[in-house]
């Protein structure tokens, strides 16, 4: 361990408390995706104060701190999600905004402010070729369809996920290489495999009301048009391949207003997540299929609004200057994920994977389950200080010593994307397709 390293970890343990402080006030304080206003404005302030200067108000929320104001050479992002979930079970669920920090981004936050703590100092700047951008980064769960949808109406944002967004209005532009984070139950790991892209689906069915007793022969109900596409849907579960890790999960966010009064309205939000584009595409139009059967069979109107969600993540290069950081971390070696494994979730991670190269990291030993009421910070120390330390030595690793390290990264990187190809490939995505099968003439 060289002077640097010891003066980056010194000038986090000094902070410790107040870096567990802001972990613990972001968990009581969780907002959902594109409305992390509270969390962006502490982030801020902590930057502020360190007197790094940031953009603010990217992709709503965004904020984005550059270590140095100026410097030429590599620029290395380290990432932080500030959204949590509607999880109204949770004993740390904000009731003011819906929000519970189920998936452990607080402690990704509290890592990226602890390595700005860090690597805020002269001499350790002055030892990095290149340039650290601390990025708080707004919306990865992929929740409230229907409200970025309606945003997406309003112009304000055109893809659901915060680093997607970012990507499309060029806020990733500056960047060479990002590092992430994800709280795991399993302790320190670098690494990891594939995992599943998806498109985003809002489906409205609309009928026709009358009385549910008086007159029903009068109305259409918009509800058993949404049951019979769901039942369709369920039918084609088991012709899709095993290899192809095709999931569904559709739930029904409206469905009728009085019980006398059959809905002419009925609404169905679904993710569609396949391990490959090809798979995608292909569950995609199988999903369309199935929700129009559903108007047909009760001679409703049927509109399917499709967004698109994330891409899958590539398998993660072993990088040895985040290795290095978190053996230095810990006093140990760290558990190295398989590159073949597959996970059927989505992360926005996978975008930012096919245009720069995108490395990632685990800690926290959280315990409870991902996405659930029992979630908890099992080791705060871990979840908050070690990530700080992963973050700020795998920076200066990258970019010690001239950047070495950072400019082999760079020149071994070949993108599946440029940025033109991204936003190209994910508006293929966009669309909305309306069927009306109440004026269709079937003849006698």
């Amino acid at each position: 361990m060289d002077t640097i390293e010891k003066k980056i970890l010194a000038r986090i343990d000094a902070r410790r408390e107040e870096i567990i402080a802001f972990g613990r006030d972001l968990f009581d304080h969780g907002e959902l995706g594109y409305k992390e206003y509270r969390t962006a404005g502490r982030f801020a302030q902590v930057l502020d104060g360190l007197g790094i200067p940031h953009e603010d108000g990217l992709a709503l929320t965004g904020v984005k701190g550059r270590l140095k104001p100026q410097a030429d050479g590599p620029v290395v992002a380290l990432i932080g999600e500030m959204d949590a979930l509607r999880i109204p079970g949770h004993p740390h669920y904000n009731p003011e905004t819906q929000g519970a920090h189920c998936c452990g981004h607080n402690a990704q936050m509290a890592g990226i402010v602890g390595a700005a703590m860090g690597l805020c100092d002269p001499e350790i700047m002055q030892a990095l070729e290149g340039n650290v951008l601390f990025f708080a980064v707004p919306s990865e769960e992929y929740g409230e369809v229907e409200f970025k949808n309606s945003l997406m109406a309003q112009g304000k944002i055109r893809y659901g996920g915060g680093k997607s967004e970012l990507l499309r209005i060029g806020a990733f532009d500056e960047v060479d290489m990002a590092v992430t984070h994800h709280a795991s139950n399993i302790g320190t790991a670098i690494g990891g495999g594939t995992s599943n892209a998806f498109v985003s689906k809002v489906i409205t069915y609309t009928g026709r009301a009358a009385h549910a007793a008086g007159a029903p022969h009068e109305g259409i109900n918009a509800l058993h048009a949404a049951m019979l596409g769901l039942s369709a849907l369920a039918y084609q579960r088991e012709t899709f391949r095993d290899e192809d890790h095709v999931r569904i999960h559709p739930i029904l966010t409206q469905g009728g207003d009085l019980v006398n009064v059959v809905p002419d309205c009925a609404v169905v939000e679904t993710l569609v997540r396949a391990k490959t584009v090809e798979a995608l595409r292909h569950a995609d139009a199988v999903v369309d299929r199935a929700f129009r059967s559903g108007a047909m069979g009760l001679g409703a109107k049927v509109r399917i609004d499709t967004v698109p969600g994330y891409l899958s993540t590539l398998p993660l290069e072993r990088l040895q200057a985040l290795e290095a950081a978190a053996r230095t971390a810990i006093g140990g070696e760290p558990t190295v994920l398989d590159p073949r494994g597959h996970n059927n979730a989505s992360t926005d991670v996978g975008d930012l994977c096919h245009v720069m190269p995108t490395f990632c990291f685990n800690t926290g030993r959280v315990t409870g389950t991902g996405h659930g009421t029992d979630y908890a910070m099992g080791d705060e120390y871990e979840a908050y200080i070690v990530t700080a330390k992963i973050f700020a030595l795998t920076a200066y690793h990258l970019l010690r010593d001239g950047a070495v390290e950072a400019q082999r990264v760079k020149e071994s990187y070949h993108p599946v994307f440029t940025l033109e190809a991204y936003r190209g490939f994910m508006d293929s995505f966009i669309r909305t397709e309306t069927v009306d099968y109440e004026t269709v003439d079937y003849g006698n």
